[in-house]
């Protein structure tokens, strides 16, 4: 009975990464702008919107694509009356989990076969995304 305790822990180590068992698949970001009230769209890598809405707002979005080292990028863009439009980047990153939890505890099974496949192993950067909105030239 010690030995399959061993041998189950031991297999629960050595098959995951730091990251997946950590990290969540998506993350909260909080979109702002100034002034308040401006539209926004947010597109992912392949053009499409995923998401649309009025600042101040928090969205949450997937961090990964779910292929292998697939995480996402993403344009905000902002629009209100009056005043010119922006495009902010979100981009993710692999995080601290995965650097250096894998070091610890998920190896190379964690670093090339696990995390990479999983949101988990990547921080959405920034965290907070704030437009400050230009007026128009009249």
């Amino acid at each position: 009975m010690k030995k399959l305790a061993v041998f189950a822990l031991s297999a629960a180590i050595l098959l995951s990464g730091c990251a997946t068992i950590v990290g969540e698949r998506s993350q909260v970001v909080n979109v702002e702008s100034h002034p308040t009230g401006a539209k926004f769209s947010i597109q992912d890598e392949t053009g499409r919107v995923i998401v649309t809405g009025n600042t101040p707002q928090n969205v949450v979005l997937d961090k990964s694509n779910g292929h292998y080292f697939g995480g996402k990028k993403y344009l905000i863009t902002f629009t209100k009356e009056s005043y010119q439009p922006l495009t902010l980047p979100v981009r993710s990153s692999a995080n601290g989990w995965y650097i250096g939890g894998n070091l610890v505890f998920g190896g190379l099974i964690g670093y090339l076969l696990v995390d990479p496949f999983n949101g988990g192993m990547y921080t959405l950067h920034p965290k907070s995304a704030n437009a400050m909105l230009t007026p128009q030239a009249q």
